[in-house]
């Protein structure tokens, strides 16, 4: 006995919104609201919100707002524990298959593009690899490390700078590790999301207003205690190359708890380099493709709280879910 087309055909793709864009620009308060109004489950897509010491610091979720609906996915690793796209689309995805409607939130645009694109399939280098990647890092300099990337992996080398001691010491584990170069992984076939129809909801707030929300949100940090939190991992002298380390507002705090810096320079640094990071954020999400044009949304204003949610992307949004049902 035949089944009918009907009975063969796939069960109609799932439903999930993105929300996107810029540190500052008011993407929890829009997930939040979203979660609540549609009975979502946010999901976090923001590398340095992973990590269970930077509640304060990295402007986390609130108990309050994570006691409003559900949130995954948010301190969920210790600072020691390594913390990466595959990581983290491997974590997801199973959230994803566990939630009636995901929410992806965050600024990690490289995790976000993981997911939806796919990502190169690196196998794991190895802790010897990783070790002696870090050896080298340590005992010969960044510089050095990339002038020998270029004589082992010229493809890898010439698209970091020697200034990069992350990324360089990345590119020598794989290589020491799967005897392939990052260039030539990241060259390699890929599979995307299946499943899935995707809504991005894409912040984009003017320049001024994103500098001015980045000044008054980390003064918030240290009256929250944003210090206090800083110096609590200080305490237990971490591995200063650990990738956790390098969380807005973090290495301007080492310093100023070292004594190299004041509290106030300290404040004016960490606000420069986030304004400066926000700048390469939304160029990148401009740039990129997440979603079909027709389901790309751009909210051109910051969001301050859950009640900014206007009735045009409201009905966006349920037309989008009703299609997907």
């Amino acid at each position: 006995m035949t089944q009918s087309p009907r009975a063969c055909s796939a069960p109609p793709a799932r439903p999930l919104l993105i929300v996107a864009g810029p540190t500052a620009s008011g993407k929890s308060a829009l997930a939040l609201a979203a979660a609540q109004r549609f009975g979502g489950t946010i999901i976090n897509a923001d590398a340095m919100q992973c990590y269970a010491d930077w509640r304060i610091i990295t402007a986390r979720p609130t108990p309050a707002d994570e006691a409003a609906a559900p949130h995954r996915l948010y301190g969920v690793r210790r600072l020691e524990e390594a913390v990466d796209a595959a990581w983290w689309r491997g974590r997801a995805l199973a959230e994803l298959a566990a939630a009636e409607l995901p929410i992806l939130c965050g600024g990690t645009g490289m995790y976000l593009s993981s997911l939806v694109n796919g990502i190169a399939p690196i196998p794991d280098p190895g802790p010897n690899a990783r070790a002696e990647a870090r050896r080298m890092l340590a005992a010969d300099g960044p510089a050095a490390l990339h002038a020998w990337l270029a004589a082992r992996d010229p493809a890898t080398a010439t698209k970091l700078r020697p200034s990069d001691p992350q990324r360089l010491a990345r590119a020598a584990e794989v290589l020491l590790g799967t005897g392939r170069g990052l260039a030539a992984w990241h060259a390699a076939p890929r599979a995307g999301l299946a499943g899935y129809r995707v809504m991005l909801l894409l912040l984009d707030p003017p320049r001024p207003a994103l500098r001015e929300a980045i000044a008054a949100r980390f003064e918030a940090m240290l009256a929250a205690g944003a210090l206090a939190e800083v110096a609590a991992v200080a305490a237990r002298a971490p591995d200063p190359a650990l990738p956790g380390l390098r969380a807005h507002g973090v290495p301007e705090l080492l310093a100023h708890l070292a004594g190299a810096i004041s509290l106030d320079e300290a404040a004016s640094r960490a606000i420069a380099a986030t304004a400066a990071y926000t700048k390469r954020q939304a160029t990148w999400f401009r740039h990129q493709k997440l979603a079909d044009q027709r389901n790309t949304h751009t909210i051109r204003s910051r969001l301050t709280d859950s009640t900014q949610f206007s009735e045009s992307t409201v009905r966006s949004i349920i037309s989008f879910i009703n299609l997907s049902s």
